[in-house]
């Protein structure tokens, strides 16, 4: 990379900087803590696979509709009811959700690096993206950090289609070549979205929480596997200059 050449670090949304178990506690106002675990971590689970049935039949809902209509599904699956101001309830809360610990000091290690560009890169509406950057009490303060808000609306698929992934690239300045994509950094704590990244070319920095290890088959070979892996987002500003 030429020198004075800006490093584009893409971060995923929901899963890596805020944590979709945390609305969990909203459940639990209807449901009690255990219930609202298991609701909660279906309701994730129905979200994403909506997302990936869309894009098998070339369809497209907006995340929005999507994380409604994925709530409704599950609920039928506990055989659970809501009225319709709780499901607003939680909705407006799906807009605040908590981040996780790391990332307060891992943003301002980004921001103070002044060979990094940070954006935020998500599969949410634009309405829902910069709700939850700008407005959320933990993420807000932090906002200032990404140069700019990149989302799939406009292209109306969703990760891991290669088309979103070349769409972050022409908002942040980049072409298809793999020499550009290369250039430019997924952070996820999502193993499809790595998996996704790397099979165009860009680096993948997989957020291991869990600590579990990598442990997708999907995709054979080093193309198949995050460029590296990090238990926390405390470094993953050094960890990136450095590579």
């Amino acid at each position: 990379m030429p020198s004075g050449e800006q490093i584009i670090v893409a971060f995923d949304l929901y899963g890596t900087l805020l944590s979709t178990d945390s609305i969990a506690k909203e459940l639990a106002k209807h449901f009690g803590d255990e219930k609202a675990q298991s609701v909660a971590m279906t309701w994730r689970r129905y979200q994403l696979e909506y997302t990936w049935r869309l894009n098998s039949m070339n369809l497209y809902e907006p995340f929005s509709t999507i994380t409604r209509n994925s709530l409704s599904h599950t609920l039928a699956d506990h055989g659970l009811e809501l009225d319709d101001s709780s499901i607003k309830s939680l909705m407006t809360a799906y807009d605040s959700l908590s981040t996780f610990p790391d990332v307060e000091p891992a943003l301002k290690a980004v921001k103070s690096n002044s060979g990094l560009t940070a954006v935020v890169f998500s599969n949410g509406t634009n309405r829902m993206v910069e709700t939850s950057v700008k407005s959320s009490p933990d993420l807000g303060p932090h906002a200032s950090v990404f140069s700019q808000i990149v989302t799939v609306e406009e292209v109306r698929k969703y990760k891991p289609h290669p088309d979103v992934y070349y769409h972050l690239a022409g908002k942040v300045g980049k072409d298809k070549s793999r020499e550009d994509m290369g250039k430019m950094w997924l952070v996820s704590g999502n193993p499809f979205d790595i998996v996704g990244c790397r099979a165009v070319g860009m680096q993948g920095a997989w957020v291991d929480r869990a600590g579990n290890g990598w442990t997708d088959q999907l995709v054979q070979g080093e193309v198949g596997k995050p460029t590296v892996v990090v238990h926390d987002l405390s470094k993953i500003a050094e960890i990136i200059m450095g590579h």
